[in-house]
């Protein structure tokens, strides 16, 4: 399997807002509560202005999304970037998260970018354990800030240092 990475760009609001609406309705891993109109798609390229954003595809068909955007607006965190990133429910466990957060980490050592954050569920204990498996270390905990389907949970951040050397390990 062949995984391409595409600039994030209008063409692929449906696909992307149909994955991320999966995981709005189906799991914690996306925290509102209902599903999200295809428009809130100007968000993500509103917050990724400047960072890398890519369309994860195999062969023509969009099978995930990844982005770095700001942690914080000001000049004085321009070293530190959040990640997001959504991988279609088919196409999970194929190792294409791993290449994601790979091809993130590049983009952002080339911007100059240090520090990756991750703000996880607690409930998402899948997340929370990929995370730990590519070097990322819990660093804050908020308790019980966010109620989704009758039920309250922490969101985690996870933080991982970045250097120049390549973090591809086989």
């Amino acid at each position: 399997m062949e995984i391409f990475f595409e600039r994030m760009s209008i063409e692929h609001k449906k696909e992307i807002m149909d994955i991320f609406n999966y995981y709005v309705e189906n799991s914690f891993a996306a925290y509102p509560d209902t599903i999200l109109p295809y428009d809130f798609y100007g968000k993500f390229m509103e917050m990724t202005k400047d960072y890398p954003a890519f369309s994860i595809k195999v062969e023509c068909k969009i099978v995930g999304f990844c982005f770095l955007r700001a942690y914080n607006p000001f000049p004085t965190f321009k070293e530190t970037a959040e990640i997001t990133y959504f991988i279609d429910k088919d196409f999970k466990g194929k190792g294409i998260g791993k290449i994601a957060l790979m091809k993130l980490e590049m983009e952002a050592r080339q911007k100059g970018i240090k520090i990756i954050l991750a703000n996880i569920a607690s409930v998402n204990e899948e997340s929370l354990a990929f995370h730990i498996k590519n070097g990322f270390k819990e660093c804050g905990r908020f308790e019980k800030i966010i109620k989704k389907k009758d039920k309250k949970f922490d969101i985690v951040w996870m933080q991982k240092m970045i250097d120049k050397k390549s973090t591809i390990h086989e």
